[in-house]
This record gives structure tokens, sequence and C-alpha cells, in this order.
């Protein structure tokens, strides 16, 4: 029963983010990106097109389009996964008309560089919750993974290579040569926040350091940066020489101190300095993902 409840405040809590994700994509479309003609790729930015033509709602046309994607992806993709995109597709392509064609929000300005921001940012917070839920929105992501599945090309690829084909296609489409490069910045703005609503703002920083000075190393992280850390034993391929490589994650603001106390007492220390977005421990607020 405990299980029970455990998995219904987990569905609920998904279902809460694909609404208010939903609601926040659908009010960038209407304020920012449909009035501007501003594509941002995928199966949202081929509707966004027909409805340039044709006047037909944007979530309509994402839905009906998004049909054959989905018929494709669940012999592909099994149907779990299909479900759950299904949910986040529908959900927001009902906000999109809901905000653009019943309340018929008013274009918030006619700044083709602030809507090109606000639109991504919006896109990109919107887009994040649906994802921090579980769920998609259809379109590039399902394309992609049966791109990936054929061809063996990388999931990243496939969908940059599908975006820039669509947002590129909207210049032709609106005779417009400024339109797929607004296209592209709302594109490179929705996916860096994107990155920041899945992985956390406040994100820290693993270091490796290969030192002949590991005592002093270790104990400017426990005692000045008051961190710990793990030393790993390693020999150095060039030198064929045993040592240790000391493992540590820090805070950013830490990171200046670390280097420049290693440059300090050892010049010649090889270090490696890595993000780290999730951390489980004593001192680090994990930031959860799924």
């Amino acid at each position: 029963m405990k299980l029970d409840k455990k998995h219904l405040r987990r569905n609920a809590a998904d279902l809460a983010l694909v609404i208010l994700g939903s609601a926040i994509m659908g009010i960038g479309y209407s304020l920012f990106l449909i009035p501007h003609h501003f594509v941002p790729g995928g199966v949202s930015g081929i509707s966004m097109i027909v409805n340039y033509f044709t006047r037909l709602p944007v979530g309509l046309m994402i839905l009906v389009l998004n049909i054959p994607v989905f018929l494709l992806g669940m012999k592909i993709m099994g149907k779990k996964y299909i479900l759950r995109s299904l949910l986040g597709m529908v959900i927001s392509s009902l906000f999109i008309d809901f905000f653009q064609e019943i309340i018929q929000l008013k274009m918030a300005t006619g700044n083709a560089i602030l809507a090109a921001i606000y639109g991504g940012f919006m896109l990109g917070v919107g887009l994040g919750l649906v994802f921090r839920g579980r769920a998609s929105t259809g379109g590039s992501d399902i394309i992609a993974q049966i791109l990936n599945r054929w061809t063996g090309m990388s999931m990243g690829i496939a969908i940059m290579l599908i975006d820039f084909f669509i947002i590129s296609a909207s210049g032709v489409a609106f005779n417009r040569l400024e339109a797929p490069l607004y296209g592209y910045i709302v594109l490179f703005i929705s996916s860096k926040v994107i990155d920041m609503i899945l992985e956390g703002w406040n994100y820290t920083k693993m270091v490796l350091i290969t030192s002949t000075k590991t005592d002093e190393v270790q104990d400017f992280i426990l005692n000045t940066l008051d961190r710990g850390g793990t030393a790993l034993k390693s020999r150095t391929l060039y030198l064929n020489r045993d040592g240790e490589t000391i493992m540590t994650v820090i805070h950013r603001k830490q990171l200046a101190e670390l280097r420049l106390f290693v440059k300090s007492i050892d010049p010649d220390a090889f270090v490696i300095i890595n993000d780290t977005y999730a951390v489980l421990g004593k001192g680090f607020k994990a930031t959860q993902v799924s």
C-alpha cells in the first residue's frame, strides 16, 4: 500500500510538472513565437509554417502531424515510452491553442530580439519541466530515436539536423532570410535553459589532481576548503611512475583558489576539471533529475 501511495504521489507530481511546463510553453508561443513567426524546430515548427499559410491552429496541427510519428515510434520504441510522450504532446498542444485561439493573448513586444530571447527562455523552461515530469512533446526526439535505432546516429546530432532543416525551411516558407536566424537564437536559448532546468543552476566542479605534492594538496582541500576527497592509486604513462590522483568535488567559487594553490606548490601537476550537476553527500544538495 505504501508503495502504491508513493507511486501515485510521484505520478501526480509528474503530471503537475507536465501541466505547468505545457502552460508556460503555450504562453511563450502565444506572446512571442507565433506572432513573430519564429520557428523553434521540430513538429511544432512545421505546424507554425502550416499555420502561416492556412491559419489552422498550431496546437491542432501538432496533434495531426504527430500521428504518423507516434504510430512509427510505437513499433520501434515501445508503448510505455510513446504513452508518456503522447501525454506531454496532447497537453502542450491544448495549452498552445488555449492561449492562442481561445484566450487570444496579444503579442508581448514588437522587438524581434526580445521576442526571440524571451520566447526561447519560456520554451526552454516549459520543455524542461515537461522532461522533468518524465514526458516529452513528441516530434524531434521520437524521430531522433528512430534514426538512432536505424542508422546509429547519435541522438544529439539527429535532433540538431532535424531542427536545423526545419528552421532553415522557415526562411524559404516565409521568404525572409531573418526568420531562420531568429529561429536559431530561439533554439540555442531554449536548449541551454532545458539543460539548466534538468541539471540545476548551482552545479559543482569535480577535480582530478595528479601531483607529487599530494600531502599538501590533501591538507589544503580538507582544512582550507573544508571539503573531502578520495586518493586513487595511479601510474603515470609517460614517466611510468606510481603515485596518487586526488579526486574531489568543490563549489564553483572554490575552484580558482584550488587551482592557484596547486599551481604554486607544483607547477607540473596535472589537473582535470569537470562540471558536476548531481552530488549525493554531506555538504551538497543533490539535483533530482528523474
